[in-house]
């Protein structure tokens, strides 16, 4: 009898057992289903469905994943980012002010300091653009991203984003944003003295001196090479032009507008040609290919234009070209002198600029030379006449700059 009583609490302690057992499987199995197929629907929803843009901020390993073309508009969205493309989801107010450092402004904020949006200072392709007078006392200037906008909403956070983490004292300076109520603006460090173009094209303004030109080429150059040199990964602005160059109350030119902007990577294919009429590399438009040297042909048109005065969406190209036909490297230049100068300007230094402004249009790209040699040049261009530098070069009737430790080819040759 105790036999078999023991025999039947064995037999109970085991039952309870396998039970316990069983059922601890079962949970285990359950919770590994559900964490597995969680896992699988979360790859689905992050899946890219367009080719990902990699900013890094702040960091080697940290960074920012935004997409090269538009999305799908059937995403749901917050409200600050309203009519904004999928790529912005999750990157709310927060995130934004600590990604990049830029702090946001509120609506009211930038409605008081624009008297109602009435200070209007300029119209480009992302909105209009207005005059703003801080609470602080600080003079600011404020983009509206344009509800119609050809550039739209990708552009007003690539700005963000990218002007967050680059500085140099040729760019311009970001200094806060705003979204709200459906508007999207950015805001930036007043330049009270307008574009380049408006100097260039308006007779209202004083004629830029032989001097202030050279000066503003070589401020747009140390912007440039900062971007594709300096900022980690480097940056292809992609729209330089004279509009997009800015000149503060000392006259120092920085470079604007990086809605377009993209970082240079192992694929630099573009799905269609962005930029302005006038100032875009060919062999880009040939190759939906943009790179480094797509910014040095733009900087070659703009050198051009600032030479001569002429606008580049009116026929500058092809004025270059006539006049290149009787030019020889450094000499016979002179007929592209913006008549503005009035003869007043240094006719080896034009001869020299001119010739480096032709070596940067060149069409095949792997000729042009790099943002770093351009600096390199102009900085001797730009020294005294009694330099030895500048003698040495006056000496030289090819205009050969020792830019890697060894005389190379004319900057000219083609």
């Amino acid at each position: 009898m105790r036999n078999f009583h023991l025999g039947l609490v064995l037999g109970i302690i085991i039952g309870v057992a396998i039970g316990v057992v069983s059922a601890m499987a079962v949970m285990s199995c359950i919770r590994y289903r559900r964490k597995h197929l969680g896992r699988s629907d979360d790859k689905e929803k992050v899946r890219p469905r367009a080719e990902e843009l990699l900013i890094r901020v702040d960091g080697q390993h940290s960074s920012t994943m935004l997409s090269d073309s538009n999305i799908s508009r059937d995403s749901p969205r917050t409200s600050e980012w309203s009519n904004m493309p999928q790529w912005l989801e999750g990157l709310k107010r927060k995130s934004v002010e600590s990604a990049c450092g830029i702090p946001k402004y509120s609506y009211k904020q930038l409605q008081k300091a624009t008297r109602n949006f009435t200070t209007n200072i300029g119209e480009g392709a992302f909105g209009p653009v207005y005059k703003a007078q801080m609470e602080t006392g600080q003079t600011l200037a404020v983009k509206v991203l344009a509800t119609d906008s050809n550039q739209g909403a990708m552009e007003f956070l690539t700005e963000v984003l990218l002007l967050g983490r680059l500085h140099h004292r040729n760019l311009v300076n970001l200094v806060g944003y705003g979204a709200e109520r459906g508007r999207h603006m950015l805001v930036y460090v007043y330049m009270s003295n307008g574009s380049l173009a408006s100097h260039l094209y308006n007779e209202g303004h004083e004629t830029l001196s032989w001097n202030s030109r050279l000066q503003i080429a070589l401020d747009v150059a140390r912007g440039l090479e900062y971007l594709h040199y300096g900022a980690v990964p480097p940056v292809v602005h992609r729209d330089i032009k004279s509009s997009n160059i800015l000149l503060d109350d000392s006259m120092k030119a920085r470079v604007a507008d990086f809605g377009i902007s993209r970082q240079e990577k192992s694929d630099l294919h573009s799905s269609d040609v962005k930029g302005t009429f006038g100032y875009v590399d060919p062999e880009y438009i040939s190759t939906l290919t943009f790179t480094r040297k797509s910014d040095v042909y733009s900087f070659g048109v703009l050198l051009f234009e600032i030479l001569s005065g002429k606008n580049a969406q009116k026929g500058l190209m092809e004025i270059v070209e006539f006049v290149a036909i009787g030019a020889a490297d450094d000499e016979g230049w002179e007929q592209i002198a913006d008549p503005r100068l009035d003869g007043k300007f240094d006719v080896q230094q034009l001869n020299y600029m001119a010739g480096l402004a032709y070596n940067c249009v060149n069409p095949v790209s792997r000729k042009r030379p790099s943002m770093r040699e351009i600096v390199l040049a102009l900085s001797e261009i730009r020294k005294p006449r009694n330099s030895e530098t500048y003698r040495a070069m006056a000496a030289d009737t090819t205009f050969e700059l020792d830019l890697k430790g060894t005389v190379g080819s004319s900057l000219t040759e083609r």
